[in-house]
């Protein structure tokens, strides 16, 4: 078989890929006390614009792009809608000592997370795992359900640490339902603000401690 530079290329890019969304969890995860995982949003987000600038067209206006329609946003605030009840009953049912825990016992941190939340974690997130893998990893993953199945898994396995299959779980739909999304409207802030809100809800309803290592609550 004749390797051409393309599979090489091709070949290197699986590689990277596998270790920047798979490897680095995986290093955070077998030593609990190396780093915070959120500690690495913003080195990562400058390697990834440098990558984004200087091997796609990506252009920072993309940050920004907006064009939602009304029946768009109507759509979607129903599904978050939906996801709240379904978490909502959850708590209920499941773990009750935690309905409204953070809101209810730290109102103070709840109120500066729904602030910071969706700016500076959601953001950088959907940044990171839609338009990033979009740009960059397009020729590995051509087709729309290929992306969005990319995108879903390796947002998922990212919350591998914090130690628990539910974190993986909520994740892993939250990030079919965000790639889809993306790929639909092409808009990271769109979805940031959908990831915030959900995100908001979350800890709000009592399921944050699958999501925050260590909740003050």
């Amino acid at each position: 078989m004749v390797i051409t530079s393309f599979t090489v290329r091709k070949v290197l890019r699986i590689l990277e890929f596998t270790f920047l969304f798979f490897g680095i969890p995986l290093l955070i995860y077998f030593d609990r006390d190396l780093i915070h995982p959120s500690i690495f949003v913003a080195p990562v987000l400058v390697i990834i614009f440098i990558l984004l600038k200087r091997t796609t067209s990506f252009r920072f206006k993309e940050l920004i792009r907006w064009g939602i329609t009304k029946a768009l946003w109507v759509k979607n605030i129903v599904i978050l809608l939906v996801c709240l009840l379904l978490m909502l009953s959850y708590v209920i049912w499941f773990e009750r000592e935690n309905l409204f825990n953070l809101p209810r016992t730290r109102p103070w941190i709840y109120l500066g997370l729904c602030i910071f939340y969706p700016v500076v974690s959601a953001f950088g997130q959907e940044i990171i795992y839609r338009t990033f893998i979009y740009r960059r990893y397009g020729q590995l993953f051509p087709k729309a359900w290929q992306y969005i199945l990319a995108s879903g898994i390796s947002f998922s396995f990212l919350h591998i640490v914090y130690y628990h299959p539910v974190s993986m779980i909520m994740t892993f739909i939250g990030g079919i339902y965000f790639a889809k999304v993306y790929l639909e409207t092409r808009s990271v802030l769109f979805t940031s603000v959908l990831h915030g809100l959900l995100g908001i809800f979350v800890f709000g309803v009592g399921l944050g401690h699958y999501l925050w290592l260590d909740i003050p609550v």
